[in-house]
């Protein structure tokens, strides 16, 4: 969980604004298909930004984004 420790909207300037937008949607709790449709993607498209956005951020799972997103403040945005 080291990985998770200390992270702030700094740490998150590898993300590109559209994962740094699906991240956010993540945190509210949406789903891979809510999230293609509230940014007119495909749902494999948001799929594979939150494939990125793991990668990224060196995250094993989608509670482990959930939890950097929350830290970051971004599931107040």
């Amino acid at each position: 969980m080291a990985a998770l420790q200390g992270r702030s909207r700094n740490e998150l300037g590898a993300l590109t604004d559209r994962e740094r937008e699906v991240l956010r949607l993540l945190a509210q709790g949406k789903t891979t298909k809510e999230i293609g449709a509230e940014l007119r993607i495909s749902p494999r498209t948001a799929e594979r930004h939150r494939e990125n956005i793991m990668h990224k951020l060196g995250a094993r799972s989608l509670a482990d984004l959930v939890r950097i997103a929350v830290r970051a403040g971004l599931s107040r945005d």
